[in-house]
């Protein structure tokens, strides 16, 4: 006999602060990775996330992240980065880049801005040079990259894990 009981659909961490992490994303192509990256976020208790681009969330996939994250259209990104470093965020890419750090032994400030590249064509250059890090994700296989919002999966994950409680 098992001690397992179900318990889902509630948290299983309280937050006692807020998070202040924000995820940036490049123009996506893709409104199923925009949407999955909002889900996610919001499992994550992110208050927002900014998006360029013409891609729009889904609802049905972003499920309860639709309606209780902010999500921020902007033009361009290097005017907005450059307006949250000023505010003391520290600007993280995530990119694979020449020096950039492997996530597993990256330390995240608390105040950070996580940015996503495009699926196809990663971070512009106008991005890479605000970046305070850059960080990577190891890949073991064929393609040599993850997708975009299971990135930032991993990513906002990690970022949850050094700092579990806000």
């Amino acid at each position: 006999m098992s001690d397992f009981v179900h318990q889902r659909h509630k948290p299983l961490v309280q937050l006692i602060r807020p998070r202040e992490i924000v995820v940036a994303c490049a123009p996506l192509r893709s409104n199923v990775n925009l949407s999955r990256i909002v889900r996610v976020a919001s499992c994550c208790g992110l208050p927002r996330v900014i998006a360029c681009g013409t891609a729009k969330v889904i609802g049905k996939i972003a499920r309860d992240g639709a309606d209780t994250i902010q999500v921020e259209m902007h033009r361009t990104l290097p005017p907005v980065l450059k307006e949250l470093k000023r505010k003391g965020y520290t600007l993280v890419g995530l990119e694979q880049a020449t020096n950039a750090e492997n996530l597993h032994a990256f330390r995240f400030a608390r105040k950070t801005v996580l940015i996503v590249g495009n699926e196809r064509a990663g971070l512009a250059d106008d991005v890479l040079t605000l970046l305070d890090h850059a960080v990577e994700i190891p890949v073991y296989g064929l393609p040599y990259s993850y997708n975009v919002a299971t990135a930032t999966s991993m990513a906002l994950y990690e970022y949850c894990r050094q700092f579990p409680t806000g």
